[in-house]
């Protein structure tokens, strides 16, 4: 294999390097902004034409804490971004790939905005480029549909320029720190020269180092793991959380008494999971391994528990005489973290419809999405809690905001004064008034409603 074009620490390095990161989204922008802050000339590129333009006028298309001034710093001088993927491949020495990768309706996962990029990159990828794949794909990926489809006419991967996985672990709000100071790199690559070069390469920025593993499949399975793991382990904490309803324990006391013994993580339940990864990785496991009961359990059960709480509300309304087709109910929250303008995936969205099929009238409060975005999950948007009258209260995300909530302004706004906490968001001793009930907590309101 041709000598690769990335210099080991301390010869030469990133500053010399041309840079092309495909795919300008949520995680892709944040990655070209601190490559060309570490003096990389970088090229982003994406499919969307708004994307390109507002990143070239150095405004910040992803809401991203500390992205935006570091776009200021170097748009237009060490990082520019265009649509046109077959040039800015042709002059890159590196090609990083960072598009989304999902699951379709039938949770089959979907390659093909990988596959698309890798398709644009053959056209321009020359013998000693490094190309490496950091969204998260099943294993088995990179080396396989990626390499082959990257691979243009006459180079073979592995062997005249480098194809290696180092997938991206960072979290909405915190990408930029993520990216430079909270976690160690995880690479894997075709080749062992290619492995070398790519550690070299993440080390240039990344202060707590690399991880070398053995493959791309390897690295590939690190990050699918995470997520898997995080999805079971919700998965346990929920399914015990119902036990604790139905025996009139607190499973908040519970856990954190169970917890004090080292070998026991046990983690918060609540009104389910969501976002681009956790409800997503176990499926690429799912659908590649031949037996997976566990997780596809886990699954089942984290899916469920959206409507478990519209079932409570349901229950609770029911019992202070209140019909289901007569009741108006206010979600609070609709993404799916806290802080972070995403509903993928978001809880909220199947408690929204679960309440709205049995005849609910479903409003909902988030201070952090536009009118038309709480409008598109079904629910009437509201300006504030304070703008209806309701019959129930449900917390979904647990926004700072609204710990700031006037609860007795609320209570003065209500019908029946019914809360159920997705979240143990609220304090107990502030919700004295309400008919108060939390998600996985038999000693509240949950006791005479299971």
């Amino acid at each position: 294999m041709p000598e690769s074009t990335i210099a080991p620490s301390g010869s030469g390095g990133i500053s010399d390097l041309t840079i092309a990161v495909f795919g300008l989204g949520k995680m892709g922008l944040p990655l070209a902004a601190v490559l060309a802050d570490a003096g990389a000339t970088v090229v982003g590129v994406d499919i969307d034409e708004d994307v390109v333009a507002a990143v070239n006028r150095g405004e910040c298309p992803v809401n991203e804490p500390g992205l935006q001034s570091i776009l200021s710093d170097h748009v237009g001088d060490g990082l520019t971004a265009t649509t046109d993927g077959t040039d800015a491949a042709a002059d890159a020495d590196v090609m990083i790939v960072l598009v989304p990768t999902v699951v379709d309706e039938n949770a089959t996962p979907d390659l093909s905005p990988v596959t698309a990029a890798a398709e644009t990159i053959s056209t321009g990828v020359s013998a000693g480029d490094m190309v490496v794949l950091e969204s998260t794909v099943p294993p088995g990926t990179t080396s396989g549909p990626f390499a082959e489809t990257v691979a243009p006419e006459g180079l073979s991967p592995g062997e005249d320029f480098v194809v290696a996985h180092c997938p991206e672990r960072t979290s909405a709000g915190t990408v930029i720190r993520d990216l430079t100071e909270s976690y160690p790199k995880i690479v894997g690559a075709t080749s062992d020269k290619g492995r070398r070069a790519v550690a070299s390469f993440y080390r240039e920025f990344n202060e707590p180092g690399v991880i070398e593993l053995p493959s791309a499949t390897a690295a590939e399975a690190v990050k699918v793991f995470e997520g898997v793991y995080r999805d079971t382990n919700i998965a346990v904490a929920n399914e015990l959380a119902k036990a604790c309803e139905e025996w009139g324990l607190d499973a908040g006391t519970v856990f954190e008494a169970a917890n004090s013994q080292p070998y026991c993580n046990i983690h918060d339940p609540g009104v389910g999971v969501g976002g681009h990864c956790i409800p997503v990785y176990p499926h690429f496991v799912i659908d590649g391994a031949s037996e997976t009961p566990l997780l596809e359990t886990a699954r089942a059960v984290n899916d469920g528990m959206p409507d478990h709480t519209a079932d409570l509300v349901l229950s609770l309304l029911r019992g202070e005489d209140v019909a289901p087709a007569g009741a108006s109910v206010l979600v609070l929250g609709v993404t799916y973290r806290p802080g972070v303008p995403e509903t993928r995936f978001a809880p909220s969205l199947s408690l929204i419809d679960s309440l709205s099929d049995a005849g609910v009238t479903v409003a909902a409060h988030d201070p952090v999405l536009s009118p038309e975005a709480i409008e598109s999950t079904g629910a009437e948007h509201v300006e504030s809690p304070l703008d209806g009258t309701w019959d129930a209260v449900v917390l979904v995300t647990g926004h700072e905001e609204y710990e700031e909530l006037k609860l007795a302004a609320l209570r003065d706004r209500m019908r029946t004064p019914i809360v159920v906490d997705g979240r143990a968001f609220f304090d107990r001793n502030d919700v004295t008034e309400f008919t108060y009930a939390r998600v996985g907590d038999g000693t509240s309101a949950v006791a005479d409603h299971v």
